[in-house]
């Protein structure tokens, strides 16, 4: 396991009283999402890389279809944008998670720490955070790794129907 790998929550001094476990239970079991920091939030977010898939959308029925094909800033290995700081300039249509929008999106994977918590659900046992390896989330199955086709200019708009998959949208 690399270094790189390892979340410790010492490493960082500024999130390490954000992110300690609690003695009335960790942050994600006590807080709501909006109440939680800047780091907290980031770190909910396990890295599997299935919100950064493209999504139709059905124009009769308002269905919402995943497809396994990327979004142009996906890291297919990693499953974590190649640009997260800049993505929005980048990718004008990227969304950014906030309580609210967290709160209205149909489609975030029933996997989803934010969904969970929104839920009153607790993180599952493969989650980075409760894990402290992030690649916990790979090796669970849970990440896009290895079964995203491509990003998306790799693929002509007419081609994206035929990329629809079922499994973004499925548990573990």
């Amino acid at each position: 396991m690399s270094r790189n790998d390892t979340i410790k929550v010492g490493e960082a001094p500024e999130m390490a009283e954000d992110m300690a476990e609690r003695s009335d239970g960790p942050f994600w079991r006590v807080k709501t999402l909006e109440a939680m920091s800047p780091a907290e939030w980031e770190s909910l977010c396990d890295g599997c890389g299935r919100c950064c898939l493209l999504k139709l959308e059905d124009d009769d029925t308002g269905e919402i279809h995943h497809t396994d094909v990327g979004c142009t800033l996906l890291d297919t290995h990693t499953c974590r944008c190649r640009d997260y700081r800049n993505r929005a300039k980048r990718v004008p249509d990227c969304v950014r998670l906030t309580p609210e929008a967290v709160r209205t999106i149909p489609w975030l994977p029933p996997t989803c720490a934010y969904r969970l918590v929104r839920e009153g659900r607790d993180l599952p046992v493969w989650h980075p955070l409760k894990t402290g390896r992030r690649a916990s989330v790979h090796d669970a199955g849970i990440s896009v790794r290895g079964r995203v086709a491509g990003n998306e200019e790799e693929f002509a708009e007419d081609e994206l129907i035929e990329r629809i998959v079922a499994w973004p949208d499925e548990a573990a």
